[in-house]
Formats: C-alpha cells, structure tokens, sequence
C-alpha cells in the first residue's frame, strides 16, 4: 500500500508548490540537498531517472526521507516505460513524472495506486493526460511555451492542476509570472541547485514559499 493517498499528495503538492528536479549520482550529497529542501520548508521532491546509478541513489533517499523527512514525498522523475515506474514504485517512490504521456506508464501507476504527472505541450496532450488520469499535468519545456500559453489554456481549462518545469527561475519575479499566467505548481532544475551551499539553498527556499501567499491576495 502507498505511504499516502493521492489526494494527500495533491493538496500536499499544492500547499507546498515549489518541486525540485534533481539529480545527483552521490547518495550522501543527495540526501543534503534533500535535508535542506525539507528545512526549508518544502514537502515534494522530484528525484529523476538520469544517470545508471539513479536507482540505487533512490533508494538510499527513500530511506532517508523516511528516516528524517517523514512529511516528504519524494517521487521519481524521467519516467518513460511501465516496467521503470513499477521498479520506483515498488521502491518507494511516491509518485511518478514523465516528461511525455505513455499509456503504459499511467496504467503502471493505476494499479499500484501512485499518482502519474505527465509531461505535456500542446492542448491535446493535456486533456489526454486528463483522460489517462493524471493527478496533475505537467507543461514542458516551460521556456518553450512560456506563460501565454498557461494563460490560453485557462481558458478552455480553467481547473486542470498544472505544474509548469523548465525555464522557471528561483526568484519572486519568476514567480509572479508564471502563478500570474495561472499556474498551480512549478518545478526548478539547474537553476535552483546554483548555490552548492545547503544553508543558502534552505533560506531561498524559506523566502520563496514566504512570498507566494502574497501572489493569492
């Protein structure tokens, strides 16, 4: 059975709306990045499919998190045939994201109960997404589409949970546009993890999830 229930993780997700993509092939300087993320207040956290020892790092945070992080979800990204998502679940992957739609994935993650985020660009694909049962759609690359798309598409699809990854930046003016275009999550890569300081990272954190309430007034 999953740690948590798909509606936790929603509305974890969307309390909490910022989601590090990382990927980092040493357990140790992982799990610090993990601890500093959590410290500074962030409760997801995408850890992706990119490197042969992707699994066994995973594995190493799985049990971190649970150990020292228990309010975390921590899911696995770069996700692309069913056998891949079974093997992170089934390791303790709390939910699973790829950067395209395949049936196949969705079904995997159907069955064992673990939400599916799809990666999606055009109208189509996110209403397909809908259609397969994503628990929430992602929009990649974002700095292709950029936020008039998420504007455009608010319009025929006013309630579709949408994260938004690739060309977010990690400052409030970042922010402010893309939540602004109608947004509900966004996921930082590389442009987060610049700063190789953990205490720096934990206090951008802190001040970023400050400043998005101030964007729902």
């Amino acid at each position: 059975m999953p740690r948590f229930s798909a509606d936790h993780i929603l509305e974890t997700v969307l309390r909490t709306p910022i989601v590090p993509v990382f990927f980092h092939a040493d357990a140790a300087y992982a799990t610090r990045i993990v601890q500093a993320c959590y410290d500074g207040g962030l409760r997801v956290f995408e850890f992706t499919n990119r490197g042969t020892q992707a699994f066994d790092v995973f594995g190493e945070l799985v049990k971190f998190v649970r150990e020292n992080c228990p309010e975390l979800l921590l899911g696995i990204g770069t996700i692309y045939t069913a056998a891949d998502a079974e093997r992170f679940i089934e390791a303790g992957a709390d939910f699973v994201v790829q950067p395209c739609i395949t049936a196949e994935v969705a079904e995997a993650c159907r069955r064992h109960q673990t939400p599916w985020m799809p990666g999606t660009m055009t109208v189509r694909e996110v209403y397909e997404a809908t259609q397969l049962g994503a628990a929430l759609v992602k929009i990649f690359p974002g700095n292709v589409v950029g936020p008039g798309f998420i504007k455009s598409l608010r319009g025929p699809m006013p309630s579709v949970p949408l994260m938004v990854t690739g060309g977010v930046e990690p400052t409030t003016e970042s922010l402010r546009e893309w939540f602004g275009a109608g947004v509900n999550v966004v996921g930082m890569g590389s442009q987060l993890f610049k700063n190789d300081d953990p205490a720096a990272l934990k206090q951008l954190l802190t001040d970023l999830l400050a400043f998005l309430p101030t964007l729902r007034k």
